[in-house]
């Protein structure tokens, strides 16, 4: 098969998967790795393939923009920026054989995020509250995975923010969106720069992932939600198992 035909592919799904339910770069990376892309390069080409779609969002809810609890948004946002351009930094400097076997590990860390990310969430809203300081720290570290690797980060940001702010969770959407695009940008500033980014993979599966975007919009209003959540969830476990197959029993 054709490459190119691959990552068309990839991207169609990861963006239909990111309109229904996010994970994305789950099919994205290891169809850019199957392509020939080495894995540092591969998951920078992938934010960027991404990047379009989430930036999109972010301009959509753009009306629902404001502070998290005390924390003005764009303390929020400079924290994330910094973070960002640190996280994709220190990817670069990552070695392709160190990155194949941490990223078993944070697709994992995605995978429990995808799974059990808004639950826990509620749980330590009920029982904690962090202060200002606390969370702009918490925002940093967020900034810094969502430039490395980025997955499920938007979910780890609401489930800490809602230890400062009591709006139901769907309301915070919208710095969500914002700030995890400001991840990304710093990011794909940063790989573009770098020359990290494999351009004709990219603009193929960029191209497929925003059709996918709006065929899955199209297809979330019609399909059930738990057929959503727990098939992205069979994918997600699949390909992160199959990672940790490649990294430590072949």
């Amino acid at each position: 098969m054709n490459p190119l035909f691959l990552v068309a592919g990839a991207g169609l799904v990861a963006g239909g998967m990111n309109a229904l339910a996010g994970g994305g770069s789950f099919v994205t990376l290891p169809a850019l790795i199957a392509a020939g892309v080495p894995s540092v390069q591969a998951n920078a080409s992938s934010t960027v393939a991404l990047y379009p779609g989430g930036l999109a969002s972010a301009w959509a809810y753009r009306d629902g923009l404001g502070p998290i609890g005390a924390v003005s948004l764009r303390a929020l946002l400079v924290t994330t920026l910094i973070g960002g351009v640190c996280g994709a930094f220190l990817l670069l400097l990552t070695p392709s054989k160190t990155f194949d076997i941490v990223v078993p590990w944070l697709l994992l860390i995605a995978t429990l995020a995808l799974a059990f990310g808004r639950r826990f969430g509620e749980w330590m809203r009920q029982r904690w509250h962090i202060g200002q300081a606390a969370v702009l720290i918490v925002q940093f570290g967020l900034g810094v995975y969502g430039g490395y690797f980025g997955g499920a980060v938007g979910i780890m940001m609401m489930a800490v923010w809602g230890l400062l702010d009591s709006r139901e969770l769907k309301l915070l959407n919208a710095p969500r969106t914002l700030l995890v695009s400001a991840a990304n940008t710093m990011a794909v500033v940063t790989f573009v720069v770098a020359h990290a980014v494999h351009w004709p993979e990219t603009v193929v599966m960029l191209v497929g992932a925003t059709l996918g975007g709006y065929g899955g919009a199209v297809l979330g209003r019609r399909m059930p939600a738990p057929v959503i959540r727990y098939g992205t969830l069979f994918v997600t476990a699949c390909i992160t198992v199959a990672f940790f197959w490649r990294a430590y029993m072949r």
